[in-house]
């Protein structure tokens, strides 16, 4: 279990837009929580196989990982890395760019090893309890855990060191219009 920063402002399970880091620390807790439902949807499969329950499972895991996903990685891409470009000072822009370009390329490994998953899930989803590979679903959320875990020990509290208040608005104002949620 990946430990995620305490970020000021709200507790985890209240996050919104309006703390934006906070919402993106919590969105890694959303996405380990769909990894697990995949890790126990593997486990389920053979010995009970495309049942009720696996069915519900497979299609919270595509929900999630067709909708909220996408919307995480374009925040972090459209809206938070070009903000810690513009917010690096010379000693800092190396290792800004480094992360940044290095994080946009695990988010592209993600969507494929997300790709093939994705067709097992849709397997599981239409009856057929063989169609989900545990190999290809391991690997997944391995890639995750570990993109997780870089974000949050560098990526986080990189923007929290570097992002002010109108940096951080503007992001989280681009949060709510990415996702149709009104200003508060």
């Amino acid at each position: 279990m990946v430990m995620r920063i305490a970020l000021p402002g709200q507790a985890r399970d209240t996050a919104t837009t309006e703390v934006p880091l906070e919402m993106l620390s919590a969105c890694h807790g959303r996405v380990q929580a769909q990894c697990e439902t995949l890790r126990r949807l593997c486990g389920h499969l053979p010995r009970h196989g495309a049942d009720r329950g696996a069915v519900e499972a497979a299609e919270a895991v595509l929900r999630y990982f067709r909708q909220a996903a996408p919307h995480h990685h374009a925040d972090e891409e459209a809206d938070l890395f070009p903000a810690l470009r513009d917010a690096a000072h010379d000693a800092e822009r190396d290792a800004v760019l480094r992360l940044t370009q290095a994080l946009a390329l695990e988010h592209r490994a993600l969507e494929n090893l997300w790709r093939p998953l994705e067709a097992g899930l849709e397997g599981v989803r239409s009856g057929d309890g063989a169609a989900l590979s545990q190999a290809m679903a391991n690997a997944f959320i391995a890639a995750y855990e570990r993109h997780i875990e870089r974000e949050e020990a560098e990526l986080l509290p990189m923007a929290e060191r570097l992002l002010d208040g109108a940096a951080l608005a503007r992001i989280g104002a681009a949060m709510r219009a990415r996702r149709g949620i009104a200003a508060p």
